[in-house]
């Protein structure tokens, strides 16, 4: 994916970064890898993209963040999920799941 701003719905990101933090806290660059590396290559999320989604989130109560070093020595934000992200992300796979099957139905029949 070259352009993941005009590639990927509306939300879609959020909802990736909510995910990949389920899975443990973890610095802005890694959230990044880890999207990229589950998705097989095939999601690349620019730093321009990632940093306003993590603020967004953190501005929403959906994300919290303490200062910790990163695997290379650097100062680094470690985001987590809160209780109002974990809620969020549930909500928001539910709707993804009814969305992409919708999408996927209309795909195979139109």
């Amino acid at each position: 994916m070259t352009k993941p701003d005009s590639d990927l719905l509306q939300g879609t990101l959020d909802l990736l970064i909510l995910k990949t933090l389920a899975l443990e806290p973890m610095h802005g660059y890694g959230v990044s890898l880890r999207i990229q590396q589950i998705s097989k290559d095939v999601l690349k999320v620019p730093q321009g993209s990632l940093y306003p989604a993590l603020y967004r989130l953190e501005q929403q109560a959906l994300i919290a963040f303490e200062w910790g070093m990163s695997e290379n020595g650097r100062k680094a934000k470690f985001y987590r999920l809160t209780k109002e992200g974990r809620k969020k992300l549930e909500i928001a796979t539910q709707n993804w799941g009814r969305l992409s099957g919708a999408v996927t139905r209309i795909l195979r029949t139109v």
